[in-house]
């Protein structure tokens, strides 16, 4: 089988990090050849994928700081590895897989869009602007661009980052048979989280800008009794803390850090509330959907790709806590078998369009068709 190596900005824990880990599991597991190379030094995964026989390079570079040499390390690499693909996942790995085609060929490079703005501020900004005319200058060194959602890929087109001639979708994958309903589980954490019959709310991701916790907490705020369980660390975690409190609402509020058995928890909970301004497609809603967990959600990214248009939860416009409130409001009055519709719903999608056995044989399509043209001219 042809050799792929993935190229990422980083390994450690996170939605699109976790993707690309993923991704390269169920790639060698069907046998292709596999080695990924971080820019960063690797936080997390290096251990598994190395059992599973997966090469595991990084090029030592650090955080905020161009490194030429950086370029250089990944282009003896690539000449030692001779991959077939060279296939990179979001921005800074994107670009340098594209200039290191220049000292280095490979007869396809891949590149993946895993957010609609990939920049650390929201889509108008400054640094979006820059990184999109970065991916317009270097486009024609990409012989494909897959964006993890229609809403990325339209933002990317409609600011001519990439040609959309060579745009792509392939989604981000979520594993149904570990994320799923397990009513004999639901019962058991409930109990050991001290849990009754009140209405658990889950917000589950990194504690950051993108993420508009504080529109969350304002929204839950104004809603009735209940308890919202935050799950993740991240930068913001004293401030949303204290922010919790000067609410009143700290009472109400666990932040549980970064958790091992998230599967656990989303049947423990009753419903996922996402209050993101920016987004791909959510790794959280994908494993919501997947374990029946209906979702209130802010319309950030591919959300309506897995929510629909209320069939499996209700979407309401970003940085705003009253629709937001309201949304939540309404969904937790639901009744049971209403809201056990919309379990059913989240499921049906997940299993038919995000399950991972789908999404890796879109990939491995689109490998091979690359790859099929880029012989034919070689």
């Amino acid at each position: 089988m042809p050799r792929i190596v993935m190229l990422t900005t980083c390994l450690a824990p996170g939605g699109a990090e976790a993707q690309v880990f993923r991704l390269s599991l169920e790639l060698k597991r069907r046998g292709w050849e596999l080695a990924v190379i971080s820019l960063l030094p690797p936080a997390a995964y290096v251990e598994t994928l190395e059992e599973a026989g997966v090469v595991v390079l990084s090029l030592g570079m650090r955080p905020g700081s161009p490194d030429p040499r950086g370029l250089m390390r990944l282009a003896a690499a690539l000449k030692r590895l001779r991959p077939q693909v060279l296939h990179s996942h979001m921005f800074h790995a994107n670009l340098l897989a594209r200039l290191a085609r220049m000292l280095c060929p490979a007869p396809v490079v891949v590149s993946t869009l895993h957010s609609a703005a990939e920049s650390p501020r929201d889509a108008a900004s400054v640094v979006t602007r820059r990184r999109d005319w970065l991916y317009r200058l270097t486009d024609p060194l990409a012989d494909a661009v897959v964006a993890v959602s229609r809403a990325a890929a339209d933002r990317h087109a409609s600011a001519r980052a990439v040609r959309p001639g060579k745009l792509r979708v392939i989604p981000n994958g979520v594993d149904t048979a570990v994320f799923r309903p397990d009513p004999e589980r639901r019962e058991r954490v409930r109990r050991e989280l001290g849990f009754e019959s009140e209405f658990v709310w889950l917000a589950a991701g990194r504690l950051m800008w993108k993420k508009d916790y504080p529109t969350l907490l304002r929204a839950f705020a104004r809603t009735g009794e209940a308890t919202l369980l935050v799950a993740g660390a991240g930068p913001q975690e004293a401030e949303l803390r204290q922010m919790a409190a000067e609410l009143g609402i700290a009472s109400q509020v666990r932040f549980l850090g970064q958790v091992g058995d998230m599967p656990a928890l989303m049947n423990a909970a009753d419903a996922l509330a996402l209050s993101s301004v920016v987004e791909g497609l959510p790794v959280a809603l994908l494993e919501a959907a997947a374990s029946g967990l209906p979702a209130v959600a802010t319309d950030a990214g591919g959300v309506r790709e897995i929510l629909g248009e209320g069939e499996a939860g209700l979407v309401v416009p970003p940085g705003d806590p009253d629709a937001l409130a309201a949304a939540m409001e309404r969904l937790a009055a639901l009744p049971a078998d209403g809201r056990e519709q919309m379990s059913r719903a989240a499921r049906a999608t997940a299993l038919a369009r995000f399950d991972w056995d789908v999404v890796v044989s879109q990939w491995e399509a689109t490998y091979r068709d690359l790859l099929e043209n880029a012989w034919r001219w070689m």
